[in-house]
């Protein structure tokens, strides 16, 4: 259950960050894991605690990037 909460944390700061509908939140997430092959609830915890600690890893970073991107949000 907690990796789930994480998940829906994430899908909010991700649907903030890009100003994406709540729908596309978790695609965004998902594009991330499978372009960094680091599992969807690590992506999640990342990102939840990139806020409060400024630090993102690098391929976390432009995979998001680029996610977003690919949603025609940045």
């Amino acid at each position: 259950m907690v990796s789930h909460a994480v998940i829906d944390q994430a899908i909010g700061v991700v649907i903030s960050l890009g100003g994406l509908p709540p729908d596309q939140g978790f695609g965004v997430l998902r594009m991330v894991s499978q372009k960094t092959n680091i599992k969807l609830r690590e992506v999640a915890e990342q990102i939840v605690g990139w806020p409060a600690d400024k630090k993102l890893s690098e391929d976390i970073r432009q995979a998001l990037e680029a996610a977003l991107s690919q949603a025609g949000c940045a």
